[in-house]
């Protein structure tokens, strides 16, 4: 059983930055994919990023390409999301989630375990 805890949420003015952080335990991390969704009030959980087991591979929803970068450090079982130039419509709770396989997915669906998410709030 893998547990994964989200950290690093907060409120925070239109053009700033936040990092968030995902931390395991549990499982066998290295071999794992992990993405992050957010979800906004009443909207659907949406894929954000993913990046494989190697951290060689990442994957970026249109709406924050260029602006967020997902980074892994597997020796500390951790995965990062960096968020620069958030904006307004980037607020919402923000899960990591992992796969029991090494490529990442971009579907809610193919991912396995689930952290409790942290808030990310952007004023505008």
């Amino acid at each position: 059983q893998v547990q994964l805890v989200e950290s690093g949420g907060g409120l925070v003015q239109a053009g700033g930055s936040l990092r968030l952080s995902c931390a395991a335990s549990g499982g066998t991390f290295s071999t794992y994919a992990i993405g992050w969704f957010r979800q906004a009030p009443g909207q659907e959980r949406e894929f954000v990023t993913a990046v494989n087991w190697s951290g060689g591979r990442t994957y970026y929803a249109d709406s924050v390409k260029g602006r967020f970068t997902i980074s892994r450090d597997n020796a500390k079982n951790t995965v990062f999301l960096q968020m620069n130039s958030l904006k307004p419509e980037d607020t919402a709770v923000y899960y990591c989630a992992a796969r029991r396989f090494p490529e990442a997915k971009v579907t809610r669906e193919d991912y396995d375990y689930w952290g409790q998410g942290t808030q990310v709030t952007v004023s505008s």
